[in-house]
């Protein structure tokens, strides 16, 4: 508790050190936010309000959309209110709050993708019992267990994180509550529980991995062996867009993890951060939508209905 009543807070290092280029930066991230937003909200009210969604796959999407949306947000609204503001000061529980949060969704759209995948499996390996294997108390018990890892990821991060003492410049040199940056501020090696922990989450991520190769290999197993071209096309067609999105959100975020931790980031470790804190929320339902014919036809029905 010392720790505490000695820290106020941390300061956050800007782009650039002209405030008009800084400005530019914090627009494109503003832009970026809103075409997330927007995006990930049309996913969650198309799903809900149509008919032809009710099912495990889009009520998956549903919560993973929910997760993109808490994901973004627990950064880019900070760093844009700081760079139109000039300022880069954050409270030591408005840190805690933001590493909280950000871990939360990260772990929690890890476990969700990995449910999703399971969820693409049964529905091309086992066509026939589908409906009989996911029905609606196993989704939502695969939700809860996604949310529930993610929750318990978020508070033994966070707790391990801010348990060690900081000394020096509580300067953080990412444009959010960088856990490896924050490590870097520790004054002796009381960060090792932080490792600990790091070191167990990055086995369950693994494991993940693991789990949706594996699902994946199965999966196109699978559709290889069927004789009509129409039914490995549509079976494709459904699996495609999640597998896109697993890419997406794996390759952004493990240059990151497995790069070391910078006294004096370049422009390169920002890209880096960029990428993984911001591509995979925005992009996501753009894949999504643009892959997927029901979706857009869920999307124009509901277009159509509000213009009438």
């Amino acid at each position: 508790m010392a720790n505490f009543t000695a820290l106020t807070g941390f300061l956050l290092m800007i782009f650039s050190a002209n405030p008009e280029i800084e400005v530019l930066y914090a627009s494109l991230f503003l832009v970026l936010y809103l075409v997330a937003l927007i995006g990930n909200i049309l996913i969650i009210t198309a799903t809900s309000v149509d008919n032809s969604l009710h099912s495990p796959m889009y009520f998956f999407l549903k919560y993973l959309s929910f997760l993109d949306l808490c994901y973004i947000t627990a950064t880019v609204p900070r760093f844009v209110c700081n760079s139109f503001m000039h300022s880069g000061n954050i409270s030591l529980w408005e840190c805690i709050l933001q590493c909280f949060a950000f871990t939360f969704s990260g772990c929690a759209e890890m476990a969700m993708l990995t449910v999703m995948s399971y969820d693409r499996y049964v529905a091309i390996c086992f066509p026939l019992r589908y409906e009989i294997i996911m029905d609606t108390s196993t989704c939502v018990h695969g939700v809860l267990a996604a949310w529930t890892g993610g929750f318990i990821s978020g508070v033994m991060h966070t707790a391990a994180t801010f348990s060690i003492h900081f000394c020096g410049p509580h300067v953080i040199h990412q444009f959010f509550c960088n856990v490896p940056q924050l490590l870097k501020l520790s004054c002796s090696n009381d960060y090792i529980s932080e490792l600990g922990v790091s070191a167990f989450l990055s086995l369950a991520t693994f494991l993940c991995f693991i789990f949706i190769g594996l699902s994946y290999t199965r999966i196109f197993s699978a559709v290889l062996r069927m004789p009509s071209a129409d039914g490995r096309s549509k079976a494709f067609a459904t699996c495609t867009p999640h597998l896109c999105v697993v890419i997406l959100f794996i390759s952004t975020s493990v240059f990151e993890f497995l790069k070391p931790a910078s006294d004096s980031p370049t422009g390169f470790d920002f890209l880096l951060t960029f990428l993984y804190t911001v591509v995979p929320p925005t992009f996501n339902p753009m894949i999504y939508s643009l892959r997927n014919k029901v979706m857009k036809s869920a999307l124009n029905k509901m277009f159509k209905g509000r213009k009438a």
